[in-house]
């Protein structure tokens, strides 16, 4: 079943299973390699595998919806004199795409 995301592996699909069902629920890389006794790095790598496979499933989508602009700006109070490096604490900031 997966054996096209594991070229020269030695992990079983029921663990590829297992490691594709922690990327959905969203845990990380070391939680993941704690409950399936698998390397946090063959973890990462396929995780990584995943994304890409995302991607190029979505591919058409990115390539049909043109171009993308994105913005992001911070909206509050004038800026505190003498507070170097704070200068957002306390304004909200906006993000936006076009």
């Amino acid at each position: 079943m997966f054996g096209k995301y594991k070229k020269r592996s030695h992990i079983s699909d029921a663990k590829i299973r297992e490691i594709l069902k922690c990327f959905c629920l969203d845990l990380t890389a070391t939680n993941t390699s704690k409950m399936t006794n698998v390397s946090r790095v063959t973890i990462n790598r396929y995780f990584d595998r995943f994304r890409k496979i995302i991607l190029l499933s979505d591919e058409k989508f990115f390539a049909s919806a043109g171009e993308f602009e994105l913005d992001e700006s911070y909206f509050g109070a004038k800026r505190v004199r003498g507070k170097r490096g704070r200068g957002a604490v306390g304004k909200t900031p906006v993000f936006g795409v076009l």
